[in-house]
């Protein structure tokens, strides 16, 4: 693969000015500069062309396989004078279906480099809005850091926002007593949906309060608020998806619930028209048997008495079970 297909960006900075697009060999001269810090995008870079990055920043080995592989925990670690962190991002793919990606941070006094695999939109839109803030660029990789650490949680917000909607409709499909095996999957599939973004979010709670007391060459004091910021963001995300998983389950309950005490219902009235059809069953059952000796069997009205009797009994009995609401 091309470098340049790798890299996204390479730009230096001085006191929160841009100085232009530096090459990959000039890194190393760049960040020895006063007030210089080089902010660096790749986009799925190969091992060769990591160990080039390397070399320009003197980051650690460990670090640099991590960066390579695509499947790493959130996580924050200290590797000498440079940080390493790992974020999920998340994104609506074309399909209507939640995609996920890593970005992977190199964080250093002098550099920020950011590597992007999977699923995961650009960040130049975010570094053009954090260049315009020259105040704060000033301030080193530090705001850097904090913008793309931002626009990952608004990501999370916007999707939660997007299953806030989604649940409301399931939910009116749940408060049914009609059992629906389609609303079930529906649920199921949205909560599993839910659990892998809450795994993505709930790491950044300890990521950005991380940051905020240990680093403080990296995030200094001028800048904790923001990282705060991002942090409440992400508890907020959080919180809001325990919250939908709860109303999730508690709708599927409810459902299962009306389900059963309908069917509890259709079961007593079948137990009351059983015990109604019980009465004619017994008394014709009795003069169906070939016994000579049966009683007024020779009488004239005997017929019309069995039935009459037969019928004041259900009767009476229909009456006694509607009164009770079992019909």
């Amino acid at each position: 693969m091309d470098s340049k297909s790798m890299v996204v960006n390479c730009v230096a900075y001085k006191a929160g000015q841009r100085l232009g697009e530096v090459t990959i060999d000039d890194i190393s001269e760049e960040v020895k500069q006063p007030d210089t810090f080089v902010w660096l995008g790749l986009r799925q870079p190969e091992p060769a062309f990591m160990r080039k990055v390397q070399e320009e920043f003197g980051l650690h080995d460990l670090a640099i396989e991590d960066a390579l592989c695509a499947h790493q925990r959130p996580k924050l670690e200290t590797y000498g004078d440079s940080l390493f962190i790992v974020v999920k991002t998340a994104q609506w793919g074309e399909h209507d279906e939640i995609e996920y990606g890593e970005t992977h941070f190199f964080v250093g006094k002098n550099f920020l480099v950011t590597v992007r695999h999977g699923a995961s939109p650009s960040y130049a839109p975010i570094r053009a809005k954090a260049e315009e803030n020259h105040k704060q660029m000033c301030r080193g990789p530090g705001f850097a850091l904090y913008s793309v650490l931002d626009f990952v949680v608004d990501n999370y917000r916007s999707v939660v926002t997007r299953f806030e909607s989604t649940i409301e409709n399931i939910e009116a499909n749940m408060f049914q007593s009609d059992f629906d095996q389609a609303a079930i999957e529906n649920v199921y599939t949205l909560r599993r949906h839910l659990l892998a973004l809450r795994n993505a979010a709930l790491p950044m709670d300890e990521i950005c309060n991380q940051l905020i007391r240990l680093h403080e060459e990296v995030i200094p004091k001028e800048l904790r608020a923001y990282v705060r910021d991002v942090q409440d963001h992400a508890h907020q995300v959080v919180s809001n998806i325990d919250d939908m998983r709860e109303m999730l389950t508690n709708a599927m309950h409810v459902n299962l619930a009306l389900v059963t005490v309908k069917q509890n219902e259709v079961v007593k009235r079948l137990a009351g028209w059983g015990a109604i059809l019980a009465i004619p069953t017994v008394i014709f059952s009795l003069y169906g048997m070939n016994f000579a000796d049966m009683p007024e069997l020779k009488f004239p009205w005997a017929y019309h008495a069995t039935l009459g009797v037969t019928a004041v009994g259900c009767i009476f009995l229909y009456q006694k079970l509607k009164k009770s609401g079992w019909l």
